[in-house]
């Protein structure tokens, strides 16, 4: 072959390598998030450094990481997080940010479907309810949630960004007029009591310093007799604080996920009852006969690398702004110890607890 036709035959396939890498191997669901259009949220491109150097301060050490677990600084640093994350998150995962229990047979996207109907389900969700959505990302379960109910459903996220993305996916989906999205603090919500019929959280109320405090404002804009149901990030009674494998796991799940401290599976139900709600049902959905949750996240070293080349190329042609290799590393990490925390059994993303606000007559009794 002469040089000059291997030359433009290698040219094409390193295009047709690149384009396949970013322009079809790109969103995770239909018209979500390609890579060539990751961004860091509402950070600007040149401060996405100091923000991910400054998210990681958090995690200093355990010791300063309590201390600094108070309710004015968390939401800051929450909202920081899904600055860094929302994007790589649609891109790699989808708009649904949770997990789901494998079905097997079934895709993904099937499990997930699944997972948030069975929340519409629990709570006898139908039309003409109003629904909330306690940190609801960027409204992949509110979509699924009201697409297969019909009610009416309001989300609430710490971040702009995912206000904003939620928004043009539920136009896209053309949901806007029952999905509304506001931005705000779970602990302190903008709505006004006994507002809503039901209400759920899915996988978010893991980054409230205390579950109290947003219980307590659920409670609050739950009509009396409403029912809420949630999803909760969990240890295990199989988790030992003297096995350091257990506790570099469950710090790692931790300092790549935004939280300030996981709580025991026996704290939910209590902290739930102490805030005046009633227990209906609580189970952890994790446990056989479920399937394993983690499967999704085992991505062979193949799809690491090219996840990685296609990042670090789109930094190097500034397409991507600087620090999102960073911080697909941190999420891969992650991805590490939330699988060992899955294969281990010390780790639970969906301990489920249902809950109901007691009636006035239940309350006096």
């Amino acid at each position: 072959m002469e040089p000059a036709t291997m030359a433009w035959t290698l040219a094409a396939a390193g295009f047709a390598l690149v384009y396949w890498f970013v322009w079809v191997m790109g969103a995770a669901e239909v018209q979500g998030k390609r890579a060539v259009d990751l961004q860091m949220g509402s950070i600007a491109g040149d401060k996405v450094g100091d923000k991910y150097s400054q998210y990681w301060s958090f995690f200093r050490s355990p010791k300063e990481t309590a201390a600094a677990a108070t309710a004015d600084k968390v939401p800051a640093f929450v909202d920081t997080f899904y600055n860094l994350v929302t994007d790589i998150y649609e891109w790699g995962w989808g708009q649904s940010f949770h997990f789901s229990p494998s079905l097997p047979g079934r895709s993904h996207r099937d499990a997930t479907r699944v997972h948030e109907e069975r929340v519409a389900d629990l709570l006898e969700a139908r039309p003409g309810k109003r629904l909330l959505d306690v940190g609801c990302g960027v409204g992949g379960p509110m979509r699924a949630i009201t697409a297969h109910s019909g009610s009416n459903v309001v989300g609430i996220t710490i971040n702009e960004y995912q206000v904003n993305r939620a928004r043009s996916h539920n136009r896209k989906a053309g949901l806007d007029a029952q999905c509304e999205v506001v931005c705000g603090n779970f602990m302190a919500m903008p709505f006004p009591d006994a507002s809503f019929d039901g209400a759920y959280s899915i996988e978010a109320t893991c980054h409230a310093p205390r579950l109290q405090d947003v219980y307590g404002e659920v409670f609050r804009v739950l009509k009396p007799g409403g029912l809420y149901v949630s999803y909760e990030w969990v240890t295990t009674p199989l988790y030992r604080a003297d096995d350091p494998e257990h506790v570099e796991v469950i710090q790692g799940i931790e300092r790549g996920d935004a939280l300030p401290g996981l709580r025991r599976q026996d704290e939910i139900a209590a902290v739930a009852k102490e805030v005046g709600f009633d227990v209906v049902k609580e189970l952890d959905l994790a446990v056989p006969p479920s399937h394993p949750w983690w499967t999704r996240l085992k991505m062979g070293r193949l799809s690491y690398w090219r996840n990685s080349l296609v990042i670090r190329a789109l930094t190097l042609l500034r397409v991507a702004p600087k620090g999102v290799s960073e911080v697909h590393e941190m999420l891969y990490d992650t991805a590490q110890h939330l699988t060992r925390g899955g294969e281990t059994g010390i780790f639970s993303p969906m301990h489920m607890v249902l809950l109901r606000r007691p009636e006035p007559a239940a309350a006096a009794e």
